[in-house]
């Protein structure tokens, strides 16, 4: 498509919209282009697909009795093919069995029966019908009829635009308002690129972003309120963080006629809202506490490898005076290690001990010491956190044994024994 507008004004604004677009979309490819009048400083902008999954599509559903106002329920009456107000509540309804569809139409009265067509009915009646409907209680909506973009692309559209140190997601679970299905989900990320310091709010409703009118909006009111950042050992005031919030639903509430933000004032989605970025924040926590974790790791071995230079001239003055004093037969330290002496003493007269030498083995045992510790850290979180889990390349039947485990920096290796072949 082309479109006429106003490049130099909207210039910084038209790239964030698309660059918002690619992230709640990775599965689609779309190139933006940019022709001046004159045929200079033209701009191309692609945008590539990350993902080839698509969100599930949205099912055909019935509408749900809480969600139909007024006009709606006219309209329904006038179409239904169903020739009894029995067979329209049931057929045409979500939620209404045939002892629920019974009973309303023993409480609307009026003259309403259930063999009575749904197009004979007065306005009096509709509205009466309308008012039973509303006072009711039904079940939540489903949300089939719902098509979020789901964790996967997600965090696939963030870490393709954003490209972020870290990132986590939360997809919650469909839940109602008024009748209307809704789901939330969301992502947190740290670092990236253009990301300012501070809570950086991304916005979707029906995945579309949401580029105006932020400061009222349930999302924005939410993560700059709501969430006490420190807790999950985040700053939000130096900390690059970008927090992407998408609200998908059959009548999202928007507040003003340009649609630009959300309401705050329905508690059911701003708890929603809160739940799913404190998810986040949980993962969040976990995995900036194993990136200490290993940065100290990391620190502890450099200052150990700092210090191998003085330990060595140290050790290897000790040798040399071992040598020195292997020329007295009754010198002290020939006295203190007795027949260690003369091994001792040997290695260092033919070279098997040096300098050289003792360098390799201190590095080599500081990095024994490093994966030892790395390995019990993995372990360690593996435990607490319930990822220990046991893969097999191949079925493990009743056939097959165990061999002895093999330590490796992630992971720990058995391999399968077959007893009638005799081997891996």
């Amino acid at each position: 498509m082309v479109i006429e507008g106003n490049w130099t004004n909207y210039r910084a604004k038209l790239l964030k919209y698309f660059r918002q677009i690619a992230v709640i979309t990775p599965y689609a490819d779309f190139t933006f282009t940019y022709n001046a009048e004159n045929g200079k400083n033209s701009f191309v902008s692609r945008f590539r697909r990350r993902a080839d999954k698509m969100p599930r599509p949205p099912a055909e559903v019935k509408h749900h009795p809480a969600a139909v106002d007024l006009e709606l329920l006219k309209r329904l009456l006038a179409d239904t093919r169903q020739p009894t107000m029995l067979r329209f509540l049931i057929r045409d309804f979500d939620c209404i069995t045939r002892d629920l569809a019974e009973r309303m139409c023993a409480e609307i009265g009026l003259g309403v029966e259930e063999e009575t067509p749904p197009d004979d009915l007065s306005e009096k009646q509709v509205m009466r019908l309308h008012q039973l409907l509303h006072q009711a209680r039904f079940p939540d909506p489903r949300g089939a009829h719902l098509s979020p973009a789901g964790e996967y692309n997600l965090r696939l559209g963030i870490m393709k635009e954003i490209k972020p140190e870290m990132v986590v997601t939360y997809e919650g679970s469909s839940k109602a308002h008024e009748g209307h299905a809704f789901t939330v989900e969301a992502g947190v990320s740290l670092g990236g690129r253009e990301v300012k310091p501070g809570i950086n709010i991304y916005r979707f409703a029906n995945r579309i972003p949401l580029l105006f009118e932020a400061g009222n909006d349930v999302i924005s009111q939410t993560a700059l309120k709501r969430i006490n950042w420190s807790t999950y050992k985040i700053n939000p005031h130096s900390d690059r963080v970008g927090v992407f919030v998408s609200i998908v639903s059959s009548k999202i509430p928007f507040k003003g006629a340009g649609k630009e933000y959300i309401a705050d004032d329905v508690e059911p989605i701003r708890n929603a809202v809160k739940q799913a970025i404190q998810s986040c924040c949980i993962q969040l926590k976990t995995k900036i506490a194993r990136h200490h974790a290993i940065r100290e790791q990391r620190n502890r071995k450099k200052n150990l490898a700092k210090y191998i230079p003085d330990a060595v001239r140290a050790i290897a003055g000790v040798l040399e005076t071992i040598h020195d004093d292997s020329e007295r037969p009754k010198g002290p330290l020939r006295t203190l290690l007795g027949t260690q002496a003369d091994q001792m003493i040997e290695k260092i007269g033919t070279g098997q001990v040096s300098v050289e030498v003792l360098n390799a083995k201190l590095t080599q045992h500081v990095e024994r010491i490093d994966m030892q510790g790395q390995l019990e850290f993995q372990v360690q979180q593996g435990l607490t956190q319930g990822m220990h889990v046991d893969l097999y390349l191949m079925p493990h039947g009743a056939r097959h044994g165990l061999g002895p485990e093999l330590h490796g920096q992630g992971c720990v290796v058995r391999l399968l024994l077959n007893p009638d072949e005799g081997c891996t």
